[in-house]
């Protein structure tokens, strides 16, 4: 498996607080690059760009990256082009976010 690969399931563990989902499922990652000094790049996104737990999220991301074996090093980039949507979302995360509501309610 490739590094990369390995990252993007370890970040399946981080959840965004707010809507209780992994951030893969949800599509806010959008790129994963690893070079061959073990530096990692992760381009990612948020749900808003004024979310309140955004450093909280980056530092998760950062930390499980980094116990990545291979991993020596982690920049996350911050983008909003292309802006995230629902429609990022996968199944999964969308079945989820239903289970919750339904339980709410």
């Amino acid at each position: 498996m490739k590094t990369e690969d390995k990252i993007l399931s370890a970040l399946e563990e981080v959840i965004d607080p707010e809507v209780g989902v992994n951030i893969v499922d949800l599509g806010l990652i959008y790129d994963v690059t690893v070079n061959e000094m073990g530096k990692a790049r992760i381009e990612m996104t948020l749900t808003v760009p004024e979310c309140p737990l955004a450093d909280q999220i980056v530092d998760n991301v950062k930390r499980v990256s980094a116990q990545t074996p291979g991993v020596k090093e982690v920049e996350v980039q911050l983008v909003w082009e292309p802006k995230w949507t629902p429609a990022r979302m996968n199944d999964q995360a969308r079945e989820e976010i239903r289970s919750r509501q339904t339980l709410m309610t």
